[in-house]
């Protein structure tokens, strides 16, 4: 998901402790746009600001246009071009051009569409911010309406040009079944692609806190504790254990569910064996087949850190082109 940061919840604090707040958005760009359309700031009714719109290149005048928004109580379209360095003019040293939304909260933005755009993010559940630039209405709605931006977590404006629909997917999360040699390469990777990670191993030699520093893990038996954490549309299952007793649980798990991506390690022999045992257990061939075995794009993969790319760039390809 694109990284929102938070700015909802931020602006909703600061209206529920009785303070000013708005919320300024990126809604075009064109060229080398140093943030992308979606990436959104809050300014505080004293002035103090959270979160980017440029990287710094035109905040300050942003900050400037969120106090005039809330004295009139009314929202503002703000457009940044190529800056004149020479005259210390505002604009984006980069090249690019942006368009920028600024909504004072409770006079344009609705303080009941952001609380219930804050739970709606709370519970995971994907919604759009439909926001009318011309007559100022906003609404939320489901992902059926926009399954492909949805996918694409693309944020943009509507064909007419007269909206902008705001994507607020769930974080992307990734269970990574056993805590081995690739899990350690894995587990970086997928957080710096923006995954929230999670390393599920009962095995207690294995799933250590001096083996993954700063990482969930999850010392219970794979199908428990991916029922406990919830398998939804916007997460992904790898299992590395390599040991039926702690994949075939798990992989069971994820196939009752919405995941987007199963994949498994092992050779095509053992996922043949993998199959059988499958079929066995009562799962159809169409559930089978959302497996991915051996695990990872075939890149010529060769010792952990390499196979964690392969799967990473699986991971990914799965998800953006389904």
């Amino acid at each position: 998901m694109m990284d929102l940061e938070n700015m909802p919840e931020r602006a909703l604090a600061l209206v529920d402790a009785g303070q000013a707040a708005v919320m300024a958005t990126v809604v075009e760009t064109w060229g080398s746009a140093p943030r992308q359309v979606g990436a959104q700031m809050v300014v505080s009714g004293m002035g103090e600001m959270a979160g980017s719109v440029s990287g710094g290149c035109v905040e300050g005048a942003v900050v400037v246009a969120a106090e005039e928004a809330l004295a009139s109580g009314k929202a503002q379209l703000l457009d940044f071009g190529v800056s004149d360095e020479a005259a210390f003019a505002v604009g984006l040293a980069c090249g690019g051009r942006i368009r920028v939304l600024v909504e004072p909260v409770g006079a344009a933005l609705p303080v009941a569409v952001l609380r219930d755009l804050v739970a709606a993010r709370a519970a995971r559940r994907p919604v759009a911010l439909v926001s009318d630039l011309a007559g100022g209405a906003h609404r939320l709605v489901g992902p059926t309406a926009f399954a492909e931006r949805f996918r694409m977590d693309r944020a943009g404006m509507s064909e007419d040009g007269q909206s902008f629909i705001h994507i607020h997917n769930p974080p992307l999360r990734l269970f990574v079944v056993g805590a081995v040699h690739i899990a350690q390469a894995l587990v970086p990777m997928a957080r710096i692609a923006g995954h929230d990670v999670t390393v599920i191993d009962p095995r207690g030699a294995f799933g250590s806190a001096a083996r993954f520093p700063d990482v969930a893990l999850v010392a219970e038996w794979p199908d428990e504790a991916l029922t406990a954490l919830g398998l939804d549309a916007r997460s992904a299952v790898v299992t590395l254990t390599h040991d039926a007793k702690l994949d075939d649980p798990a992989i069971m798990t994820a196939l009752a569910s919405d995941v987007y991506y199963l994949g498994c390690l092992g050779s095509t022999r053992t996922h043949a064996k993998r199959v059988s045992r499958l079929v066995a257990a009562g799962f159809a061939q169409a559930q089978i087949a959302r497996i991915h075995a051996p695990v990872g794009l075939d890149i010529g993969a060769r010792g952990p850190g390499e196979i964690a790319v392969s799967v990473l760039a699986e991971i990914t390809q799965r998800l953006r082109r389904g």
